[in-house]
C-alpha cells in the first residue's frame, strides 16, 4: 500500500512529460534540468527558472533576465502581471511537481524572491 500524497506536493510528471515540457527552453536549461533530475541539483536550476521566466515575461526586457540585478521587482520593473505569473506559477508546478499557493505566490516580489523561493520548494520535494 503507498503512503498518501501530502497536499503540497504533487506527483511528478514522467520523465517523458517533463521532457516535452522543456524541448523549447534553451540548451542550458535542459542541462541544469536534467542535471536536477538525476542528481538532484537544486543549486544550478536558475537556467531553468530564467527560461521559464522568459517564456513568460509581457515584454522582453533590454538586459537579459540573468544579468539583471537580484533586487529587480517581477511586476513593476519586469511588467509581469498576475496572468503572466499565474502562468509561471502553473508551469513550475506542474514541471517540478510542487504546489504553490496563492499565499506563498504573493509574498515573490523579486527575482532573488522568486529563485530562493523555488529552489526551497524544488529542495523539499527533492527529500521526499
Amino acid at each position: 500500500m503507498s503512503s498518501p500524497v501530502s497536499p503540497s506536493v504533487t506527483q511528478l510528471p514522467a520523465a517523458s512529460e517533463q521532457e516535452a515540457r522543456i524541448k523549447h527552453l534553451p540548451a542550458e536549461a535542459r542541462a541544469a534540468f536534467q542535471r536536477f533530475q538525476t542528481g538532484g541539483d537544486t543549486a544550478g536550476l536558475d537556467p531553468v527558472i530564467f527560461a521559464i521566466l522568459q517564456d513568460f515575461i509581457p515584454l522582453a526586457p533590454a538586459v537579459p533576465l540573468h544579468e539583471q540585478p537580484g533586487t529587480t521587482r517581477l511586476i513593476d520593473e519586469l511588467g509581469f502581471d498576475s496572468l503572466s505569473i499565474t502562468e509561471v506559477v502553473f508551469f513550475t508546478e506542474d514541471l517540478f511537481g510542487i504546489t504553490i499557493t496563492n499565499e506563498e505566490i504573493i509574498q515573490v516580489r523579486t527575482l532573488d524572491d522568486l529563485r530562493g523561493f523555488i529552489h526551497r520548494k524544488v529542495a523539499v520535494r527533492a527529500k521526499r
